[in-house]
């Protein structure tokens, strides 16, 4: 389950990173050559989500699932029967 939710966490942050990248340069990078192109966009995209996205998600994602968890630890407390 561990590598489906870092799966998930590359892919939502990186579809957005390229696509704002292209968006933001690719006039710009459009006359280059694939390989040019590739060096840098790789060159910004790479610390970017090492650094600033990867981490961001993967906090943004624990802090649902320890909401998740606390949610779910509450209602079987309160559904417990009192003896």
């Amino acid at each position: 389950m561990k590598k489906l939710r870092n799966t998930v966490i590359v892919w939502v942050a990186i579809y957005p990173a390229i696509t704002g990248l292209s968006w933001l340069f690719g006039d710009a990078l459009g006359a280059l050559p694939l390989a040019v192109r590739t060096l840098i966009l790789t060159a910004i995209l790479v610390p970017l989500m090492v650094y600033v996205l990867i981490p961001f998600w993967t906090h943004l994602l624990q802090s649902i699932e320890l909401r998740w968890k606390d949610h779910s630890t509450h209602n079987k407390v309160l559904d417990t029967p009192n003896h």
